[in-house]
């Protein structure tokens, strides 16, 4: 019985000890993004996660993608359980519903777009204009749409 109830608390133990010293539990930080200047109406705020420049614009190669109805001036995603470190944010304006950017001439958006730190740019986005630092407790940024 003394035996059965040792194995018990052992494991009891052992599970919460892996729990408490598991990495992603330990440094799993939330991150808030706001997109502003939002023209309410149809459509879907889209909010692509990068971390690191490799895949940077391609929506297919972010993190995560999250998408919010538009249907305020402002508008709010949340990425939950991300590691520390270094992330861009592209936020658009899905007005017609078509999961992308719509672009002119390849690379005039036509539909409401910003980016992370909204640098003023000339060109292609990069991925160090727009990054910034998700810290162990989590981070907030705003992110003004261009329409």
């Amino acid at each position: 019985m003394r035996r059965q109830r040792n194995r018990r608390l052992m494991v009891i133990v052992g599970c919460a000890a892996s729990l408490w010293l598991s990495p992603a539990s330990a440094s799993a930080a939330p991150l808030e993004v706001r997109a502003d200047h939002v023209r309410p109406g149809r459509g879907w705020i889209r909010f692509a996660l990068y971390r690191g420049a490799r895949g940077f614009r391609h929506e297919e190669q972010a993190v995560k993608v999250i998408q919010v109805r538009a249907t305020a001036a402002s508008v709010t995603a949340q990425f939950d359980d991300l590691p520390p470190g270094e992330y861009a944010v592209i936020a658009y304006h899905d007005a017609n519903e078509d999961r992308k950017l719509d672009l002119r001439f390849g690379m005039f958006p036509t539909e409401g777009w910003g980016l992370s730190n909204n640098p003023h740019i000339m060109g292609p986005p990069s991925f160090s204009a727009s990054s910034f630092t998700v810290n162990e407790q989590g981070s907030a940024i705003a992110i003004n749409l261009r329409y």
